[in-house]
């Protein structure tokens, strides 16, 4: 358990003409997060305007967008990183505007083919209508008096069409396709004639102006011209992954330069300034105020003026005086080099406050573990380590990398698990006595009757008579010492929310006091204990069949536990009012949430023994042979693939659900602001190393 860096505020303050030298400084420090000036705040101070460049490099970084998109450029677009000298001045002396006028002239040419091509396909499928019809193209036009309507139909219209009017028309009826008809009549009944088509679910089309001959003519002609605009469409995008392939490293370059350049050209806007001055709030972690300050000052030479103002701390009532942007500092989770890669797993629910534990480290320890005791096999835990090894080498992704961790982790507990305590490989155990019901790898091996008893040194030697048959083992079965797992579970499951409970009390004594944390949380820690106790003493009287242990063996948890259970439900009722005792059925539905621990470890190790079962007796039994072999190792592998594979889903959700929806529900709130300090990351951009003969200045 760990608490967020202690953070501490100060003030840099300089006079408006040296402000853009103060940023860049601010930037350099790469330890000062910025507090927004707002409008009202200070009297005589306003907020800042951005920076005079930052119109011109919002302009160009739009242009390098949209050129990127274009040309199918984004982040994952692998390119070399360039020096930012040349990048900038390649930028300074408008090569972004020279790209976008190459970019835009070849995709003005791909428009225009794009529109051709679409339309040459509309007339295409006009022309493939109007083959149907046995008429020139020329008469459909020239006529002075007579309209012509030429379309496709639903149903055949012609019966409506000689009793609704004077008219000429021809229909053709294909066996597939649309019926094709086209109509002669007079000016006047045209809009009639529309009218009586409509029916029929008439949809006009466009005759080609200007054609001649037939059909078929045209369409072939109609053909050859798509082909070329397609050949010369293909060209066209020739030419655009050239210029992708020559530009892109600049463009991404440019986007990455140009974004910080804008970043910096709007700080401005979050800060205080008057006509000659300007003043920046910040918050710069505690251990690092004096270092940070020395920095700033040395970095500006003496032209900026730095004060530490406070120290923020955890209690809510030193900041109730204070005004509101300065209340809550921004939280910098505080974690260790394992631990932090579990960050991102805690971020998911929410930022930890400034005022709260960090829930990351308990994530860190409890999900792999969890993890490896549900899966609990040495034969599972190494392709999870490889797997989960390779996948933090080469993931880039937050999900897939807390995937990879929990994989490689897991496997290691799962590891440790089946070979020091479960005894177990792909749900088989070590040693033993064979049964009908299971197998050793001893037996598979042919190996005398305990000659990996060595296993026994340091794992418990469980005996059962099953069925007549004396089966021995050494580690826990896990279809055989059920009540012992459950016990585990359940045991697990009352430390791991003690835990929590004890992470909620010390984040109410530390924002709020001692008094205030006991009457709030004390109450649910007394009659969680108590009620642990109790039910512990009931639980094991009733199982052992003798109540009578209750005044004897179990009469000390048992009273302690009624006791500290009244206690706790009188706290609780006077601090939350009488309905808060309905909440204690609540505590135990929490604890045997737990028993899915050994649940799902049981139900992997059911269909091992299933699919284990089925692949033996295929390979010794009922078939033996080759087939006999080949058919019995597909059922074994493809059976442990699905288990494995069950095991990543069921085993990784379940213990991520025991951290959220459990432990961390207990104590923890979120709503932190992330702690984001002013600094410049560059991955397509480079300063050159400084030389003798050339030495330049990088920025900040």
């Amino acid at each position: 358990m760990s608490l967020p860096e202690s953070m501490s505020r100060i003030v840099v303050a300089g006079t408006k003409a040296h402000m853009d030298e103060a940023i860049e400084v601010l930037y350099g420090a790469e330890a000062v997060h910025l507090i927004d000036h707002t409008v009202d705040a200070d009297e005589g101070f306003s907020i800042g305007s951005p920076r005079e460049f930052s119109s011109k490099a919002s302009e160009r970084l739009l242009k390098v967008r949209s050129m990127e998109k274009e040309l199918g450029i984004n982040k994952h677009t692998k390119t070399p990183s360039l020096p930012v000298e040349k990048v900038k001045s390649r930028i300074l002396s408008n090569s972004v505007e020279s790209v976008e006028d190459e970019v835009m002239r070849v995709l003005d040419r791909r428009n225009d083919l794009n529109q051709r091509i679409a339309a040459l396909n509309t007339k295409k499928n006009n022309l493939e209508i109007l083959q149907m019809l046995p008429l020139d193209l020329q008469l459909y036009g020239g006529y002075e008096s007579i309209a012509v309507i030429v379309g496709t139909v639903a149903e055949d219209p012609s019966e409506a069409l000689i009793k609704a009017m004077d008219v000429e028309f021809f229909v053709a009826t294909m066996k597939k396709g649309p019926t094709a008809v086209a109509v002669f009549m007079r000016n006047r009944d045209r809009d009639k004639t529309v009218s009586t088509l409509s029916a029929f679910g008439f949809s006009e089309i466009q005759v080609p102006a200007g054609s001649t001959g037939s059909p078929a003519e045209a369409l072939k002609a109609t053909e050859t011209e798509i082909a070329n605009a397609e050949a010369g469409l293909a060209k066209v995008e020739e030419e655009l992954a050239a210029i992708k392939e020559r530009h892109q490293a600049f463009l991404r370059a440019s986007d990455e330069d140009l974004s910080i350049t804008v970043e910096k050209g709007e700080v401005p806007l979050r800060i205080a300034t008057s006509e000659y001055s300007f003043v920046i709030d910040a918050w710069v972690p505690t251990k690092m105020v004096e270092q940070v300050k020395e920095k700033l000052e040395k970095d500006s030479e003496g032209r900026m003026y730095v004060e530490f103002q406070e120290t923020r701390g955890r209690k809510d009532a030193e900041t109730e005086a204070v005004e509101k942007r300065f209340k809550t500092a921004p939280t910098r989770m505080n974690n260790g080099r394992y631990s932090t890669g579990y960050e991102y797993a805690t971020k998911l629910v929410d930022v930890p406050k400034y005022q709260e534990i960090d829930p990351t480290i308990l994530i860190a320890i409890f999900l792999p573990m969890f993890f490896g005791f549900m899966v609990g096999d040495v034969g599972y835990a190494i392709p999870f380590i490889i797997l989960g090894a390779y996948g933090l080498k080469v993931a880039k992704g937050r999900d897939w990398r807390i995937i990879a961790r929990v994989l490689f982790f897991g496997g290691i507990w799962s590891f440790l698990f089946g070979l020091l305590f479960y005894g177990e490989c792909l749900g088989m155990h070590f040693t033993g006595t064979y049964s009908p019901t299971g197998i050793t790898w001893e037996h598979i091996f042919g190996m005398e009757e305990g000659a990996l008893g060595a296993f026994s040194a340091v794992l418990p030697d469980f005996i059962h008579s099953e069925g007549g048959h004396i089966v021995s083992h050494v580690g826990v079965g896990k279809l055989v010492e059920i009540p012992l797992l459950l016990k585990l579970s359940v045991y697990i499951g009352v430390v791991h929310l003690m835990i929590g409970y004890i992470c909620s009390f010390i984040n109410l004594n530390m924002r709020h006091g001692f008094k205030h944390a006991f009457m709030e949380q004390g109450g649910w820690i007394l009659a969680f204990v108590g009620l642990v106790m109790f039910c512990y003493a009931l639980a094991n009287a009733l199982i052992g069949g003798n109540m009578g242990d209750l005044t004897t063996v179990y009469m000390v948890p048992f009273a302690v536990g009624i006791v500290l259970l009244a206690a706790g439900c009188g706290i609780n009722i006077k601090s939350h009012g009488g309905m808060s005792i309905m909440e204690l059925p609540g505590i135990v539905g929490n604890i045997l949430s737990y028993t899915r621990l050994a649940a799902i470890g049981m139900s992997k190790a059911g269909m091992a023994l299933a699919f284990n079962y089925i692949a033996f007796i295929m390979i010794y039994d009922s078939m033996g042979g080759v087939l006999g072999l080949i058919l019995g190792f597909a059922v074994f592998l493809i059976g442990h693939l699905m288990i494995f594979f069950l095991a990543i889903l069921s085993a990784g959700l379940h213990s991520l659900r025991l951290q959220y929806v459990e432990l961390m529900a207990k104590f923890f709130v979120g709503g932190g602001k992330e702690y984001a300090p002013l600094k410049v990351t560059r991955k397509k951009t480079h300063y050159e190393p400084l030389n003798t003969e050339n030495k330049t200045k990088a920025e900040v």
